[in-house]
């Protein structure tokens, strides 16, 4: 698998990636342990790039993706993202609205960690922009919680 370095940083990527949504967010139900062998055989073929968000479930699949490649810590990288406003009983959810306040954003990243099992998210985006939110204060909010 050929490899891809992303921004100035060393994050190395294999060049073909995979989008995690529709494995367990989506019109068709899945089966979560087919959705795990699939991750893992994607790892054993050399995929390291993995993308998934809070709002695909809500909140499932950064569950699933969490459990699937826990075992293999330090050898994958995990881009999630952020920007959705949470509905009280349902979550994050583009019907809702847009939300990339710091305080919004730094609330995101705890629960995703937990949810995906890593200590640090490898590459943390803003899924769409928030017109009420300039985009001074989103990035100064990711980077924040980098240092």
């Amino acid at each position: 698998m050929q490899m891809r370095m992303l921004g100035n940083d060393g994050l190395k990527v294999s060049a073909l990636g995979l989008g995690c949504m529709r494995m367990s967010f989506g019109d068709t139900p899945t089966d979560k342990r087919e959705m795990i062998d699939f991750l893992h055989a994607a790892v054993d073929r050399g995929v390291t790039f993995f993308d998934t968000a809070e709002v695909y479930g809500p909140f499932t699949n950064e569950e699933l993706v969490g459990e699937a490649l826990e075992p293999f810590k330090g050898k994958v990288v995990i881009a999630t993202k952020f920007g959705f406003k949470h509905d009280p009983d349902k979550g994050p959810s583009p019907v809702v609205g847009l939300d990339s306040r710091p305080k919004q954003i730094k609330r995101v990243a705890e629960a995703s960690l937990k949810r995906l099992r890593v200590e640090a998210i490898d590459l943390f985006y803003q899924h769409r922009p928030d017109p009420n939110v300039p985009m001074e204060d989103v990035t100064g909010a990711v980077q924040e919680m980098n240092s």
